[in-house]
């Protein structure tokens, strides 16, 4: 099977980040075509970029870089979930993009975007061309949620409509489509 890693991007005291990833986190499990993990940048808690070298040279200095590079690495395919902050990404998230390089590089995304009435879309707008820097194939496909914390139950659990769980599938089916597409590259780099 596929690897896919989920990457939830918020870091801040009362973040919803982990309950949308949670509930993409199921969804995914569920597709059944891919081994899903969740990392969550707010228990990994990468300190601002402290590696000495450039990270296109792979000499980590850092454990903390070392475990990051080898999670991403072994990755197939992710699914960014992505709060909207400023009318861009969490700052959490750049960071952790630039820690690497090469470990990014084509695999395909999905992005898992949420906000008030833009439901993220202009923080992922941004992601998607960061993405491009790093040879991580952006989908089209995503899914976006506004108001979302309209649909968090009293169990602090997601719950989301018909069209966002269309979208979801179409996302992890367009998903295993680019994955399978992009093996061939991500073996001879």
């Amino acid at each position: 099977m596929y690897k896919l890693k989920i990457i939830s991007s918020t870091v801040r005291p009362g973040r919803k980040g982990p309950v949308v990833a949670a509930w993409i986190l199921e969804v995914a499990r569920a597709y059944g075509h891919f081994d899903v993990e969740l990392l969550d940048l707010g228990e990994i808690n990468l300190p601002m970029m402290n590696e000495p070298r450039h990270p296109s040279l792979q000499q980590y200095e850092h454990e903390h870089t070392k475990q990051w590079s080898a999670v991403i690495d072994e990755a197939d395919a992710f699914i960014f979930v992505a709060a909207e902050y400023d009318y861009n990404y969490p700052a959490p998230l750049r960071n952790a993009l630039e820690y690497l390089v090469k470990e990014w590089g084509y695999k395909p995304a999905g992005i898992v975007s949420y906000g008030g009435v833009s439901a993220g879309t202009r923080a992922a707008s941004c992601l998607k061309g960061d993405l491009a820097v790093f040879k991580t194939v952006a989908l089209p496909e995503a899914v976006n949620l506004p108001f979302f914390t309209e649909n968090i139950n009293e169990q602090n659990e997601l719950v989301v409509n018909e069209i966002s769980q269309d979208a979801a599938a179409k996302m992890l089916d367009e998903l295993l489509k680019w994955t399978k597409a992009l093996k061939p590259m991500r073996e001879k780099s």
